[in-house]
C-alpha cells in the first residue's frame, strides 16, 4: 500500500481555511441594520481619522482615473478621493451610510460620485456598477467567502486594486476581552487574504498601516460605545467591569476637554495592493 504523497503548499485551501477561521473567531459579524445604527457616529469619527490620509497616500490616483470604492462607509475614502479622480463610485451595504453619504454630497456639490446601495453578494452589474480604473475596498473584507471577493473586485479593476485588512486583533482589545473572562479569538487577518492572493498567482505588494496609540475621546460614552461594538452581547456586571477597564486606560487631555485613551494594541491595517495584469 503506497502512502499519500506529503502535503505541499499547493494543497492548502485557503478559503476553506478562512472560513474555519471566521467560524471560531469570538466577535460576530455585523450586518447592514446594525451599521445602519452606528452610522451618525461612526461617521463623525472616521472622516477625520489619521487612516484617510495614510491609505490616500498610497494610492496613486490621478485626475482622469475613475475610483470603485467597496464598503465606502459614510464616504470615508470615497468623498477626499472625488477631489482628485474623475469619477468614484460608492458601494455600501448600510442604508444609513449611503444616506449620511448622500447628505455630505448634496453639502458640498459634488458631481462625481454615485453612491450604490448594494453588498459584496449583489450582481454588481444589474446595479448599474461600473468597472473603474482603481477598485478599493477598506477596511471592508470581512465576507463568508473571500476567494470570491478577489475575484469580483479583480474583475471590476482596470489598472489597480487596493484591498485594506485587519492585522490581528485590531479592531479588538483582547484584554477587554480578558477583563470580561471571555475567550478571545480573533478570526482571519491579513495572511489569508495574502495567501489566498498567491494561491490565484497574485503577488501583491503590502504596506503596514500603524495608526496612533493614543487616542482622543470627547467623553467616556463613546469609549463604551467603540467597546460595546466589539462584543456579541454583554450583561449589566460585564459593563461595569468594561467601564472599570476604560477608566484604567483613560487620562484627562491636557489640551481640550475629553479624555486621552491608551491602546495597548494600536490598530494595524495592511495596505495589499496589485496592478491588473490581463
Amino acid at each position: 500500500m503506497h502512502a499519500p504523497p506529503p502535503t505541499t503548499y499547493d494543497d492548502i485551501d485557503w478559503n476553506l481555511l478562512w472560513k474555519n477561521s471566521r467560524a471560531r473567531k469570538s466577535w460576530t459579524s455585523k450586518g447592514a441594520k446594525e451599521w445602519d445604527k452606528k452610522a451618525p457616529s461612526f461617521s463623525a469619527k472616521v472622516l477625520d481619522s489619521p487612516y484617510v490620509n495614510l491609505v490616500l497616500a498610497q494610492i496613486p490616483v490621478k485626475k482622469h482615473h475613475t475610483v470603485l470604492d467597496i464598503g465606502c462607509g459614510p464616504g470615508t475614502l470615497a468623498l477626499p478621493l472625488a477631489r482628485k479622480v474623475t469619477h468614484v463610485s460608492a458601494l455600501d451595504y448600510s442604508e444609513k451610510m449611503i444616506e449620511i453619504l448622500k447628505g455630505h454630497i448634496m453639502e458640498k456639490a459634488y458631481t462625481n460620485i454615485t453612491p450604490y446601495l448594494c453588498s459584496w453578494e449583489d450582481d454588481w452589474e444589474k446595479r448599474g456598477v461600473e468597472p473603474a480604473d482603481i477598485a478599493i475596498a477598506s477596511r471592508s473584507m470581512s465576507v463568508d467567502n473571500l476567494s470570491g471577493a478577489i475575484d469580483k473586485i479583480n474583475s471590476f479593476a482596470k489598472k489597480y486594486v487596493f484591498l485594506s485588512d485587519r492585522i490581528s486583533p485590531t479592531p479588538y482589545d483582547p484584554d477587554a476581552f480578558a477583563v470580561l473572562g471571555r475567550k478571545f479569538d480573533a478570526g482571519p487577518d491579513y495572511i489569508y487574504t495574502l495567501n489566498m492572493l498567491y494561491s490565484k498567482k497574485i503577488h501583491a505588494n503590502i504596506t503596514v498601516i500603524e495608526l496612533e496609540r493614543d487616542v482622543f475621546y470627547p467623553d467616556i460614552d463613546q469609549i463604551m460605545d467603540t467597546y460595546k461594538w466589539m462584543f456579541k452581547e454583554l450583561t449589566l456586571p460585564e459593563e461595569k467591569k468594561l467601564e472599570n477597564y476604560i477608566l484604567s486606560c483613560i487620562t484627562p487631555s491636557s489640551e481640550k476637554e475629553g479624555y486621552i485613551f491608551h491602546h495597548n494594541h494600536p490598530p494595524k491595517w495592511a495596505l495589499i495592493w496589485w496592478r491588473i495584469r490581463r
